[in-house]
C-alpha cells in the first residue's frame, strides 16, 4: 500500500481528541468590536467544540494518520 497524503487545509483546522474531532467556532476571529456581547458569549462555548458525528466519517479520510 503506497502512502496516504494528509489534506494540509484540515490538518489545520481539525484536532484529533481522546472524545473525537474538535474543531473551533465560526465569527470569534476578528471584527469582535461590533458584535453584541451576547452573540459573543453564545459563539463561545469554551472556545472549541466536538464535529458532528454525521461528518466524522469525511475527516477521517482527510485525516487518515490521526485515528
Amino acid at each position: 500500500m503506497p502512502k496516504l497524503k494528509t489534506n494540509r487545509a484540515a490538518a489545520k483546522r481539525f484536532r484529533k481528541t481522546a472524545k473525537g474531532f474538535k474543531r473551533y467556532s465560526a465569527h470569534r476571529r476578528h471584527n469582535l468590536g461590533h458584535k453584541d456581547p451576547k452573540r459573543k458569549r453564545q459563539l463561545r462555548s469554551g472556545g472549541s467544540s466536538l464535529v458532528h458525528d454525521s461528518d466524522v466519517g469525511r475527516l477521517k479520510k482527510l485525516l487518515p494518520y490521526s485515528t
